[in-house]
């Protein structure tokens, strides 16, 4: 299910990519993306409080969230092929992001009620890897539908939604949504030092991301090559964070959580102030590999923190608040890159300052 689910986001990406961004000019685009992310930015802003006990409320709970989410996806992206030129694409645009972060923060409270708590880790680990594949390979056909036509690689993402409802069928019917009242106990464990300080740590590495993959995507336009330039970035980032999952479990069995955590700041700061003094593309190429890798390790370490500090919040609840912030985050980064588009060692230094702060912070709170 969450195969075909992200080979149509993947599709739906590269389809959106040139009616938005890349056909038009770069102060036209910075404009677009603004709106963009203003509209990514609404779904949390007015929804984020009321989606997750909206979804524990409903008699299906999380299943019949997931299989509801998968088809109403797939008709929205054959309404968007239709109108796709006009101005009522950045509505349609809105509606599938809320079904997005939805869907994301539903699947992020059902893994706790599927998987044990001792394979939860490996569970994620395993899905990171899934995610990245199937990126990149639901990657191509788009791209080579989206070379004939938008409306193509749009009815191939509907297609992946579609199959992604009916494989959702099959899940558990025991996936029912968290109705118990939030504890004084839970409510103590998720506000505990260690859970707020790896918190602090994961938002810090999601505003980084967002902030360097806009910065790159504008940056990278005014230098010659910039579409392929960027196109390699990204690839360099899939492959890292495949790497990055990979190996997660070998490294949460020799190293202690918070010490992955702290490493990641570190190693953000080092790279992106390094990557600064360099200004080269190809500085930037290397900074987008650390940046995915230390951000799918910290997430990892994150969710393990999560598990053992806060053994009685109730897991699916938990996950899906932070999941919110955590997106979050990663949109707020993107907004400040568009909003400032400043040069490209500029902004290489600007990821290396967030690094330096966040890592003296949580050794400082450790």
């Amino acid at each position: 299910m969450h195969t075909w689910t992200v080979a149509g986001e993947a599709a739906l990406a590269v389809s959106l990519a040139d009616s938005m961004f890349l056909s038009v000019s770069p102060d036209a685009a910075r404009g677009r993306v603004l709106a963009f992310l203003a509209f990514s930015l609404a779904p949390f802003l007015i929804l984020a409080r009321f989606i997750g006990p909206f979804l524990d409320r409903m008699p299906g709970g999380r299943r019949l969230t997931v299989v509801a989410l998968s088809f109403a996806r797939a008709a929205l992206m054959i309404a968007i092929m239709r109108w796709i030129d006009s101005l009522s694409l950045f509505a349609l645009m809105f509606a599938a992001l809320v079904l997005a972060k939805v869907y994301g923060v539903s699947r992020s409270a059902m893994m706790p009620t599927v998987t044990p708590a001792s394979d939860l880790m490996a569970a994620n680990g395993q899905i990171g890897r899934l995610t990245g594949i199937v990126g990149i390979v639901a990657g191509g056909p788009a791209a080579l539908l989206q070379m004939v036509s938008s409306r193509l690689s749009l009815g191939f993402a509907a297609f992946c939604f579609l199959l992604a409802g009916i494989l959702a069928l099959s899940l558990p019917r025991r996936l029912v949504g968290v109705r118990t009242p939030e504890s004084d106990l839970e409510r103590r464990e998720l506000h505990s030092p260690a859970v707020v300080r790896a918190a602090s740590a994961m938002a810090a590495l999601r505003i980084a991301s967002g902030f360097l993959f806009f910065h790159l995507a504008f940056w990278l336009r005014t230098e010659k090559a910039g579409t392929a330039w960027f196109a390699l970035a990204l690839g360099v980032g899939s492959v890292s964070t495949l790497v990055a999952n990979s190996i997660a479990g070998v490294v949460r069995r020799r190293v202690r959580e918070h010490v992955v955590l702290e490493v990641s700041l570190v190693v953000v700061a080092v790279v992106g102030l390094g990557s600064a003094y360099l200004g080269s593309i190809t500085a930037g190429i290397v900074l987008t590999g650390v940046i995915y890798a230390v951000g799918a390790l910290g997430k990892l370490a994150f969710d393990s923190i999560l598990q053992t500090r806060a053994p009685d919040a109730n897991r699916s609840r938990a996950f899906a608040r932070y999941e919110t912030r955590n997106q979050l985050a990663q949109v707020a980064g993107g907004f400040v890159a568009v909003a400032l588009t400043p040069s490209g060692p500029v902004g290489f230094a600007l990821i290396g300052a967030i690094g330096v702060v966040a890592a003296v912070s949580y050794a400082l709170r450790y």
